[in-house]
């Protein structure tokens, strides 16, 4: 990868006084520049920053034009392919006023000093492309999304579409190479667009997403040459008469009928537009899932390693859509039938916590559906993938909360897994989502993937027996056996190690913690000036003799961060609630003290 190289995308207008959109990226698909100009002073001007070292510039407008009538070859030969759905181009030929001294694209080509062979070698050049095939090969589009400014749309059609364009380019993010666009430039554009109610202000807008769309297919012609087709450059033809560069057509995709913007019906590109509109609405919600799911978590106490989540992103929506069984497709209502627009996953350490959090779970929001996948492996005689995944939506009490408004009447996927049920199912999804398993290799690799499951069995098994053992040990442990090195806080107090140690002395039936809450509940100490372990005993000494577990009612073995938290909160109570470390949780707090206190105690 060549760090100073830039991918440069140019959706040329026709004449001057329509705006032209311009986009940068650099070579690892970041979205570097996006801007609108009309002249071509303007836009040498907007590119020389850009241009003057490594660069492959993508214009989408006809570069080279040598026949005087009709299609030039490529556009006959796109045609071939892309017209069925759509994305045909228009002819172009010398007879035409644009053409007649030859093009925009070339002359600007020609100023910026770049080379426009598209077999060239060199480091700076020029292709041609057309956004509109462009994205019905990447995206597996029916046929074209009709953003563009054409009799009989009006424009609410015409930016539901643009904006499902978008959401497919945000999810190129997951894509190799990468399109990220994420960003102030990216976020201005989206908003003019879900602002925009008239043509104009759409176009300002499209100009610059297709602009995009260029870029992204300049940067697959360094990155990723294999998987595009140049139109016009083949043993029929030269490229001195024309080409055209896009991304190969899959060889499975068919056309769909006209959508709704056209007249007609089309589920799965209602169903994709719909999704597109929704998506930043949905992305709010899959935040707040994970924060629930965390804030659930911390509350019960139960140990875990890692909460995160996703909102499924429009492109990887488009895709679950269209899939097929027997020529049926699989989510006759995508809407509906996909239920994993949000997703978030708990990774714990050992397997009995994949049961403790979905039983937690169970009691905190409503489960629709509950499938042990690693059961149903094992039901089959195999060794494979392992995770609990729970369907869900919010529980009847959290719907009155309107701070969760995003998560009302939308279910989320949770899925619960051990750290080593991760590691595999992550690795065996990387290699088989890339394709990178040569045939003649599918079977070994089967047997070896295989082989990996049951022997990560083995070992969670060993690691539950592990822990079981070292709750019921009475014996005083060492900070060896508290697990990996916490982080330390900064500045006087308790090294987090050494509390570590200690509550494991103090609680020896207790989980382990995660260790960043070893670090973080040192912090509370030092508010409360408990700088030494001796000091910490003699506070906590009292609560010792109180049966704070059966108050609280927990389900499961709290960790033992969470067992010292009731501690200092049932012996400090409205002090250690006002704790600055603790303004965050102050409400649960408060509702986790009045479970402490002793019956009959105000």
């Amino acid at each position: 990868m060549q760090p100073d190289l830039h991918l440069v995308g140019v959706d040329l207008a026709w004449g001057l006084q329509r705006p032209t959109g311009i986009a940068v990226l650099d070579a690892g698909g970041r979205l570097v520049h996006v801007a609108a100009v009309t002249s071509d002073d303007e836009l040498v001007a907007e590119l020389d920053p850009y241009v003057a070292g490594p660069c492959v510039v993508a214009f989408d407008a006809p570069i080279l034009v040598r026949n005087a009538s009709g299609n030039r070859p490529a556009e006959a030969a796109l045609n071939r392919d892309f017209a069925r759905f759509e994305a045909g181009a228009h002819p172009s030929n010398t007879a035409k006023p644009d053409f007649r001294d030859g093009s925009r694209a070339q002359r600007l080509a020609a100023r910026l000093g770049l080379d426009v062979n598209p077999r060239s070698g060199r480091s700076r050049r020029a292709i041609e492309v057309y956004p509109h095939p462009a994205t019905v090969a990447l995206f597996r589009l029916g046929r074209t999304l009709k953003y563009k400014d054409k009799k009989g749309r009006d424009p609410a059609s015409m930016r539901a579409e643009l904006l499902v364009l978008m959401g497919l380019l945000e999810g190129l993010a997951a894509a190799e190479p990468p399109l990220l666009v994420a960003g102030p430039a990216w976020a201005a554009l989206r908003r003019a667009a879900e602002s925009a109610t008239r043509k104009s202000e759409l176009r300002v807008v499209e100009d610059q997403v297709d602009a995009v769309v260029c870029a992204y297919v300049a940067l697959l012609s360094h990155r990723a040459p294999e998987r595009l087709t140049t139109y016009g450059d083949d043993g029929g033809s030269s490229w001195e008469d024309g080409y055209i560069v896009t991304p190969t057509l899959p060889a499975d995709l068919s056309p769909r009928r006209p959508g709704p913007a056209d007249g007609g019906e089309d589920t799965v590109a209602e169903a994709v537009r719909e999704y597109a509109l929704r998506h930043p609405e949905l992305s709010r919600g899959g935040a707040l899932a994970v924060d629930l799911v965390t804030r659930v978590l911390d509350e019960a106490g139960i140990n875990y390693l890692t909460v995160t989540g996703r909102t499924k992103s429009v492109a990887s929506f488009a895709e679950k859509a269209t899939r097929t069984r027997d020529g049926e497709l699989l989510y006759p209502d995508p809407l509906r039938d996909i239920t994993d627009q949000v997703g978030v996953r708990v990774v714990t350490y050992v397997h009995s916590d994949v049961a403790a959090v979905a039983d937690l779970l169970a009691s905190q929001v409503t489960v629709l559906d509950d499938r042990d996948m690693g059961s149903e492996t094992a039901a089959e005689g195999r060794f494979g993938y392992a995770s609990r995944h729970l369907l869900v939506e919010l529980d009847p009490a959290r719907l009155e909360q309107q701070d969760l408004a995003p998560l009302h009447a939308r279910v989320a996927q949770i899925q619960i897994r051990t750290v080593l049920q991760h590691a595999w199912a992550e690795f065996e999804h990387d290699i088989r989502y890339k394709g990178t398993i040569p045939e003649e290799h599918a079977r070994d690799f089967d047997r070896r993937f295989t082989l990996a499951a049951g022997l990560l069995e083995l070992a969670d098994q060993e690691f539950s027996t592990i822990r079981e053992r070292l709750r019921g040990s009475s014996q005083d442990p060492t900070p060896d056996r508290v697990g990996h090195e916490p982080d330390e806080p900064s500045g006087s107090g308790i090294d987090a190690r050494e509390l570590a140690a200690f509550l494991a002395g103090q609680y020896h039936d207790a989980g382990w913690s995660r260790s960043d809450h070893y670090a973080w509940i040192s912090g509370l100490l030092r508010e409360l000036d408990i700088t030494s372990l001796d000091e910490l005993g003699e506070v906590i000494r009292p609560a010792l003799a109180w049966d704070l577990n059966a108050r609280m009612e927990y389900r499961y073995p709290p960790g033992a961060v969470r067992r010292l938290d009731d501690a200092l909160l049932a012996v400090y109570g409205e002090r250690y609630v006002r704790l600055e470390g603790n303004a965050h949780r102050a409400d649960l707090l408060a509702q986790r003290l009045e479970r402490l206190r002793p019956e009959g105690e105000g």
